[in-house]
């Protein structure tokens, strides 16, 4: 019995549930968003479960295919497949049966557009970062941050049926924040990507030059975040939560810049994560006020 719980542990990990936790709280605001409100429970299950296969499907792969970097890497060395607990077919034949399984589901029981966007998702993730950037551009996590920001589209498109301005602002919102959260933690780890050969940017251009683009990143995002209220997508409510919070990113990428170091980018790391889910919390507050007539 204590095999089993240890194999079931090892698939588990092959998705990267931590990865997954943020994917689904922005396709859960996306989802409240979109309805102004609360959308059926039964829509809301379906969609979590089919972005939680979609998400780990391609975190399966992702395992699969950077087994031999995974290898080199200390903070990667003890997953299952590098660790020897899973054989390298089985995590990649678990990882495509979980997207497979993520389109059928949400095709059955949301709707066609949101099981097509979760499945480009999939794709863009395996194929765009994984397999294509991640190993010959310092850019990877520019381009490739396309596949973390399709989450909130899943769930407008489940809401609506469709995607529209909002929709995007979301997507925009997520595209522009991942760089900066990503080149923070490579900033953390860079030793690990330079024995991997893995080209992240404080490997090829340094720390000092990472903390500048984090810098001017930071202030496209919250930028991003302002603009909606020129044509009223969001109210004061949320006007003034982008305008707190992105003050404070803003601070923080500021101390990282004048001095690019280790603890430093440690605190601007776990910053982006608050950031993101305060700010998607003060969208769905805002939202609902609106629906409303609160504001």
């Amino acid at each position: 019995m204590q095999r089993v719980r240890a194999t079931i542990a090892d698939y588990i990990a092959l998705t990267k549930p931590g990865i997954i936790s943020l994917l689904l709280i922005t396709t859960l605001a996306a989802m409240l968003v979109a309805e102004g409100g609360l959308p059926p429970l039964p829509l809301i299950a379906v969609v979590m479960v089919g972005g939680a296969l979609a998400a780990g499907g391609a975190n399966a792969l992702n395992n699969y295919l950077d087994r031999d970097t995974d290898e080199v890497m200390h903070r990667t060395s003890r997953r299952p497949v590098p660790g020897r607990r899973i054989a390298p077919e089985r995590a990649l034949v678990f990882g495509l049966a979980l997207g497979v399984a993520a389109f059928v589901l949400l095709a059955l029981t949301a709707n066609l557009l949101s099981a097509t966007l979760a499945a480009a998702g999939y794709l863009a993730y395996v194929f765009l970062y994984t397999l294509w950037l991640k190993r010959i551009t310092p850019q990877n996590v520019v381009i490739g941050g396309v596949a973390g920001a399709v989450p909130p589209l899943v769930g407008w498109a489940a809401v609506r049926g469709s995607l529209d301005l909002h929709a995007l602002y979301l997507f925009a919102v997520i595209f522009f924040w991942t760089p900066p959260h990503t080149w923070a933690l490579s900033m953390l780890i860079a030793n690990d990507y330079a024995r991997a050969r893995i080209p992240m940017l404080p490997v090829v251009r340094g720390d000092a030059e990472t903390a500048w683009n984090i810098w001017l990143y930071t202030i496209l995002l919250v930028v991003i975040t302002i603009l909606p209220i020129t044509i009223q997508l969001v109210s004061l409510p949320y006007l003034i939560a982008a305008v707190v919070l992105g003050g404070w990113l803003l601070a923080l990428a500021w101390q990282l810049l004048r001095r690019p170091e280790k603890p430093l980018a440690r605190r601007l790391y776990k910053a982006t994560l608050l950031y993101l889910a305060l700010l998607f919390a003060a969208m769905v507050v805002d939202r609902i006020l609106m629906a409303r007539g609160m504001v």
